[in-house]
């Protein structure tokens, strides 16, 4: 049985300490600030799911100590281009002048690595109470205050803090006060790892079939591989009601539906692990803030996964939360100023990168044929004018500005 013995009253409270939340405290460590996690999971859940980062997500957490170098791959290039249509875009690394665009990594390695730094002794130095197998179930606020419930296996106790920032999903979002809107794309993402017959050099493919977006981000190679092949995670966006039947597909069956949609750009499909799906919606709090109360990552949005931008944005929400709150006065933590310079900070980002990738989901939805080639002059575009493609690469690696 775990006993619960939080502090009685910190500056912030996070509910949720995944990456983002994670993350979040310890951008706030050594700021003179007390700060307590509340995490549900005792450990990380192995979630073997692959975490696109883009490269300015590397920067963030290697500066915080918790970037896990041995468990990510490079994305050198990345590969756009649709199915029966012409036109492709190459985003290059060279592009913007960096190692990487950006990186592929199982959930759980980023997972447990933030996990074992807030394990670290040192923490409680740097102001932060990590406090994993305590959930936060109850949450209410007042002018000066807010006040939460810790709840674990035969414990509970009470805790004030200045602030409460919610970092677990959106569960708590009613108690804050702060609407949450939802709608279905009546879609799965069915995710798997696959096996080319050749090296994927660093190259990730995003691939606009007519039933769905494929993506293929390169992983890193296992020692019981056969040489000369690559290995990818694959994120296969199908319909709801899959007129295919994917998901009962036999292997051979799957792999040779994979490749017709896919073609031989990543060479040819041996083997595939085991698939799971899930279905796929767009859910985001109407406010990033109420009253002692603020909102980040996967309770200020959850995105489809086309593009890869959903964890990214989410760290850049416990940035800019970060900023404002070392920018504050002890006093004003928490203060409706205070929150509302937060908001202001994540509108623009926030708006554009939900539009980018519910717009990318319903352009390639329509398949009509003067769409379709609307659709392929755009990726000529992109592919052609040096501009647009590098600034349409600086957005996916730094979000809107």
């Amino acid at each position: 049985m775990t006993r619960l013995t939080p502090p009685s009253h910190v500056d912030v409270l996070i509910a949720g300490g995944g990456p983002v939340g994670g993350a979040l405290a310890l951008m706030l460590g050594g700021s003179g600030l007390s700060v307590a996690v509340a995490e549900a999971r005792p450990a990380p859940a192995q979630d073997a799911r692959a975490l696109a980062l883009a490269y300015a997500s590397r920067t963030t957490l290697d500066a915080l100590d918790v970037w896990p170098g041995a468990a990510a791959t490079a994305i050198h290039t990345v590969h756009v281009s649709q199915q029966h249509g012409f036109g492709r875009v190459k985003l290059d690394r060279a592009d913007l002048a960096l190692p990487a665009l950006g990186y592929v990594m199982h959930y759980s390695a980023l997972a447990t690595r933030i996990h074992q730094r807030l394990l670290q002794g040192n923490t409680r130095a740097l102001g932060i109470d990590y406090l994993p197998g305590a959930q936060v179930s109850r949450l209410s606020h007042l002018d000066g205050y807010a006040a939460a419930e810790l709840t674990t296996e035969g414990a509970s106790a009470l805790i004030t803090a200045g602030m409460v920032v919610l970092a677990d999903g959106g569960r708590l979002l009613g108690e804050a006060g702060i609407n949450q809107r939802s709608t279905s794309y009546d879609q799965v993402a069915l995710v798997a790892e696959l096996v080319a017959d050749r090296p994927h050099h660093a190259v990730a493919f995003e691939r606009f079939a007519e039933d769905g977006p494929i993506a293929l981000l390169p992983i890193a190679d296992r020692a019981d591989q056969a040489p000369g092949t690559g290995r990818y995670a694959m994120v296969w966006t199908r319909p709801a009601q899959d007129p295919l039947s994917a998901a009962s597909l036999d292997d051979a069956a799957f792999l040779a539906a994979l490749q017709a949609r896919v073609g031989d750009r990543a060479g040819l499909f041996c083997a595939i692990g085991p698939r799971t799906g899930f279905p796929l919606a767009l859910r985001w709090a109407e406010a990033h803030h109420a009253r002692r109360v603020a909102v980040v990552g996967n309770a200020a949005q959850t995105l489809h996964p086309v593009a890869g931008q959903g964890f990214n944005l989410g760290l850049r929400d416990a940035q800019a939360l970060a900023r404002v709150i070392r920018a504050s006065a002890l006093r004003d933590i928490g203060s409706a100023a205070m929150l509302a310079r937060y908001e202001a900070s994540r509108k623009r980002d926030s708006l554009t990168t939900i539009g980018f990738t519910d717009g990318l989901i319903r352009l390639f939805r329509c398949e009509s044929a003067p769409i379709r080639h609307a659709r392929a002059l755009g990726l000529t575009a992109f592919g052609q004018i040096d501009p647009l493609r590098r600034g349409f690469a600086q957005r996916m690696v730094f979000g809107t500005q």
